[in-house]
């Protein structure tokens, strides 16, 4: 009984020990304006959970989601779409730029 007590006790601290830390929060202090709507939108007003990965390299912005990548260009004011590439990963992408992450 007692040996049970004590693998109890050391699996119980084990399994304390180990757990995950926190996820870290990673929002930033300020956001612009249009950011915000973007995100609102993105997520259907909070109500769909949003998962991508973007990357800008050089005059290119690389914004990876489910479906693909899509590809946009600076042109002096703003960012264009210039490419969706489907199915696509943001390394794929970025290779196929020329680019590295």
């Amino acid at each position: 009984m007692l040996q049970r007590l004590i693998a109890l006790a050391l699996l119980l601290f084990a399994l304390t020990a180990t757990a995950a830390k926190p996820p870290k929060a990673v929002a930033p202090p300020t956001m612009p304006h249009p950011v915000a709507m973007f995100l609102t939108d993105l997520s259907a007003k909070g109500k769909q959970k949003v998962t991508f990965k973007a990357a800008a390299v050089g005059t290119h912005f690389f914004f990876e989601e489910p479906a693909g990548v899509t590809v946009y260009v600076y042109d002096g004011v703003g960012y264009r779409k210039e490419a969706f590439i489907r199915s696509a990963t943001l390394a794929y992408a970025l290779k196929r730029y020329g680019a590295k992450p």
